[in-house]
């Protein structure tokens, strides 16, 4: 059985890897990136500011009064209750079925979410609704987060694990030493938690901190979704991060658990 947990860890491994290191595409370096620093040289600089304070207030007000609204969108108990039903299976034979079945929450979670935030992006993007469409933006993203944490058997309601959620945001979409940086953060984080051995976090500081890297990712393209009409591409880029996002945190999520069944 172990053997068995072991080779999942390894698989997970090369998936965790292979997305760290993935390489920019020819289209990005000759075109995308190009067009996005011209872009950027016609943005107003007290816009960062705002996105900076949009994203942190986004963030604050999710945590600290938003994810009771956000529990009514999805059936908590249901997803506790398939974890216990599916851990108990794999305790008892590990088998790719008994596996998928674990995963197919967390899939499913992406599916629905990613599909939801396109067409959210898009329309406010047509509307020419480019930052004041962050709220509901972070609500998906911390939904998403919550039902793959659920579906691996991992609260998400003490600071700790907050902070942990905020963590797996980074990782998942800065690029290059910085994403390798973050990953080692969430690793540590996640292992500490688990252990019962958390140092001294700092939850507000780690909220800024995403605020920023947010603004900075999204800077171009909260630009562009406040043009109307023009602003439609926001459906494509509320797809792409939330896809990186959930994509990275089943990963580690998947980790966790896996690490677990293999110290016990």
């Amino acid at each position: 059985m172990k053997n068995s947990f072991e080779q999942h860890m390894k698989h997970l491994d090369r998936q965790e890897n292979k997305l760290l290191n993935k390489p920019e595409s020819s289209l990005m370096k000759t075109t995308i990136t190009p067009m996005k620093e011209k872009i950027e040289g016609l943005i107003p600089k007290q816009l960062k500011s705002t996105l900076n304070a949009a994203f942190y207030k986004g963030f604050q007000l999710i945590f600290e009064k938003g994810n009771a609204y956000i529990e009514k969108t999805y059936d908590k108990e249901k997803l506790s209750l398939d974890f216990d039903v599916n851990n108990y299976a794999l305790d008892k034979k590990l088998n790719q079925r008994h596996m998928r079945r674990l995963d197919k929450a967390s899939t499913q979670s992406r599916l629905v979410n990613t599909s939801f935030s396109v067409a959210e992006g898009g329309i406010l993007g047509f509307l020419g609704v480019g930052i004041p469409d962050i709220p509901l933006f972070l609500a998906v993203i911390i939904r998403t987060l919550n039902e793959i944490a659920l579906s691996y058997g991992f609260n998400y309601e003490t600071e700790e694990e907050k902070t942990y959620t905020l963590l797996l945001i980074c990782g998942a979409i800065s690029k290059g030493e910085k994403q390798k940086e973050y990953n080692r953060k969430v690793e540590e984080l996640g292992n500490q938690i688990d252990l019962d051995i958390v140092d001294d976090i700092n939850f507000d500081e780690q909220m800024r901190i995403t605020s920023d890297l947010f603004s900075e990712t999204l800077l171009t393209a909260k630009f562009i979704q406040g043009i109307p009409v023009v602003g439609a591409i926001g459906g494509v880029v509320n797809y792409n991060i939330i896809n990186k996002i959930s994509s990275y945190a089943r990963i580690k999520y998947k980790k966790r658990y896996l690490g677990k069944k293999l110290s016990s």
